[in-house]
């Protein structure tokens, strides 16, 4: 075993144990103001972890070991209820720290905060602490740092959150992963962070999936960092490729030499915070296969149809995960 740890929300593991790991998850999640809709829509601990309880029973008969939850610090994380799902289901669950992008995130409160003052000592603060010594009065480590960029561009608020990531990496050996607005910024994401200090090897440019630009796909992983295709299933909404399209392009990546590079996720939401989404009929056939079985069920043939191993798929989705936790 190596002596590199994960955080997981019941204690450190090895990545060698990690087994086949969903790099790109959501148990739980709320836009920033959801909290301020409770008085009609109170948080229902009970159904969070029933529902989590439910699809990650189904993901472990599939060999599923570890489930990243990329929830981050403004998106309505619950790490209490991730560890009660965790001891009810024995998969392996890693919680988040770090900040959504900026239009959609809870910048006012770093904005705010920036007009007094730079904050980019607080954010190195706040990330170390969650990964060194836990969330709030919890206990439970954060395992990976997670931050995103907007639509063609990283605002310099963003850029605070990044650089600060990539100070706390530095420090603990931490993994980074990232969101990207559809399919844009990731090469830049990747400069940036290495740039800032982090090492390639333990940073995952996210949403890759969204963008269907063989050039951006190179460009990214020319980079030396891994790269998620983390939005199967969710496909012709929020600027998403349908499926059909990425399969072509993944599977000439995977040709082109790069399996070991690419990991594959869902960004699934198992339950959202506030209010009952209401979606437009017309959308469901979108979104049908958005649910993290995916992977097994149609992901995986589909890419052996065209000409994927075994051997191949088994570096996406365990071979990889664990490099990325080892700096490998």
């Amino acid at each position: 075993m190596s002596k590199a740890k994960v955080n997981t929300v019941l204690g450190q593991i090895s990545p060698e144990e990690m087994g086949v790991t969903l790099m790109h998850e959501h148990i739980c999640y709320g836009y920033p103001g959801w909290e301020g809709d409770q008085t009609i829509a109170p948080l229902n601990r009970d159904a969070v972890v029933k529902n989590g309880v439910e699809a990650l029973l189904k993901l472990k008969e599939l060999g599923v070991k570890t489930y990243v939850d990329a929830t981050a610090s403004d998106q309505g994380r619950q790490p209490e209820m991730y560890k009660e799902i965790s001891e009810k289901t024995g998969v392996n669950i890693i919680c988040s720290t770090g900040y959504y992008y900026e239009e959609e995130g809870g910048s006012a409160y770093w904005t705010f905060r920036s007009s007094l003052g730079d904050i980019s000592d607080e954010l190195y603060e706040l990330f170390l602490t969650e990964v060194t010594k836990g969330i709030r009065d919890t206990g439970i480590k954060a395992g990976v740092i997670k931050v995103g960029s907007s639509k063609g561009e990283i605002t310099e608020y963003e850029k605070k959150m990044f650089i600060a990531a990539a100070r706390v990496q530095k420090e603990t050996g931490v993994p980074i992963i990232t969101h990207t607005t559809e399919g844009t910024m990731g090469p830049e994401q990747a400069k940036l962070l290495i740039e800032a200090g982090a090492d390639p090897k333990r940073i995952q440019i996210g949403h890759m999936c969204d963008s269907l630009d063989m050039d951006y796909q190179v460009e990214t992983l020319k980079q030396g960092v891994y790269v998620s295709w983390d939005r199967m299933g969710l496909q012709g909404l929020a600027g998403c490729p349908m499926d059909e399209q990425r399969y072509e392009v993944l599977a000439e990546l995977i040709k082109m030499g790069y399996a070991n590079q690419l990991m594959i996720s869902h960004d699934y939401i198992i339950t959202w915070l506030g209010r009952p989404l209401s979606i437009p009929e017309q959308a469901l056939p979108l979104i049908a296969n958005w649910y993290p079985t995916h992977l097994f069920q149609n992901v995986i043939p589909a890419l052996k149809q065209r000409g994927v191993t075994d051997d191949q798929i088994n570096t996406i989705i365990k071979t990889n995960p664990m490099r990325l936790f080892l700096g490998e």
